[in-house]
């Protein structure tokens, strides 16, 4: 089964602005990665191709960067990643009135034990996550946020069921993550 994953913001903010926050992806100053109410972005070494890591259970390596531009993973088939043959990247592009979109694409194959773990569980923290880096860029680019995000119930529920707290103020927002 094949899944395709997009989430974008358009950020009215040079391209070279948003590449910049790009570029802090998995080092300590990273100012992409939600790391503070999801598990960190981590990397072996700086970002680079061949760096690999991963965020929680989730494992993959660096297979392209460009840098300011776009970074793409390619996922390590084990633990939570079992079953799954793809990628993941971020990018960065010039729209015609010269503002940046920011773009997160997840393009896989999975199995069906791996696709039935997406579909019951991973999609919902996986586009929570997203959102909340994208969230993340245009608060650090603009100050504040068109419009504000919660996480759904699912959402909230599945990271109880999990062990990780919804109780916390995401790093991001003003309020807290409810309704």
């Amino acid at each position: 089964m094949r899944v395709r994953n997009e989430h974008e913001r358009r950020l009215n903010v040079l391209p070279s602005e948003v590449g910049r926050l790009l570029d802090t992806l998995g080092s300590p100053n990273d100012r992409l990665w939600p790391h503070r109410t999801w598990p960190p972005l981590r990397l072996d070494k700086p970002l680079a191709v061949g760096s690999v890591g991963g965020h929680g259970p989730i494992r993959y390596r660096c297979v392209a960067y460009e840098p300011g531009r776009r970074v793409e993973f390619e996922f390590i088939s084990k633990g939570l990643s079992k079953g799954l043959q793809g990628r993941h990247a971020y990018w960065v592009e010039q729209e015609a009135d010269g503002s940046a979109l920011l773009r997160h694409t997840l393009h896989a194959k999975m199995d069906f034990m791996a696709y039935l773990r997406w579909f019951l569980i991973v999609r919902p923290l996986h586009d929570a996550l997203v959102e909340d880096s994208l969230d993340k860029a245009e608060l650090h680019l603009r100050g504040k946020l068109a419009r504000d995000r919660r996480w759904s119930a699912r959402v909230r529920l599945l990271r109880r069921a999990l062990g990780a707290s919804s109780a916390g103020v995401p790093e991001c927002r003003s309020a807290g993550p409810t309704a």
